[in-house]
């Protein structure tokens, strides 16, 4: 799907939505679309427009279980809001693992919807988004755009 920060490759099984990639070029067959992904690029084109701030889509993402909690944990952290790779840490009860939060976050299949461009360094600084740091800061600017005119009205 296009989208305001690039091509995005979505992938799926029938029933769950498995991944999204960046800078994607090669669209996949196309005469056979599972209703997942016509459901997630919709949700996708929400969240693009500001309209969206929660994700409603069965995800099934792979990983380690310790990435796997990582990514429940990110998934709480809310629109227009930030956490740091140490509150991720303690949150799973890994406060020394900052740098095992990160190379989770870094492994992150869903993009987006598993927002881990919403984890930035404790000094405030963003740091790493596989998708590129450009990326990164245009997604977190977008949300407190769409987050602050929320609170004005």
């Amino acid at each position: 799907m296009d989208s305001p920060i690039g091509v995005l490759m979505l992938g799926s099984d029938e029933s769950q939505l498995k991944s999204i990639s960046f800078d994607a070029e090669e669209r996949g067959d196309e005469s056979y679309i599972p209703g997942i992904l016509i459901t997630a690029e919709k949700q996708l084109e929400e969240y693009f427009s500001g309209s969206r701030k929660v994700f409603d889509l069965p995800i099934d993402p792979e990983g380690t279980e310790f990435q796997k909690n990582v990514w429940a944990k990110v998934v709480g952290v809310s629109f227009g809001t930030t956490k740091s790779y140490i509150d991720i840490a303690r949150e799973v009860n890994s406060e020394n693992s900052s740098r095992a939060v990160g190379m989770a976050n870094g492994k992150n299949p869903l993009p987006i919807v598993i927002p881990c461009h919403r984890i930035i360094g404790h000094n405030g600084k963003l740091t790493g988004y596989a998708g590129g740091l450009e990326r990164k800061k245009w997604l977190l600017l977008h949300e407190q755009q769409y987050a602050l005119n929320n609170r004005l009205f």
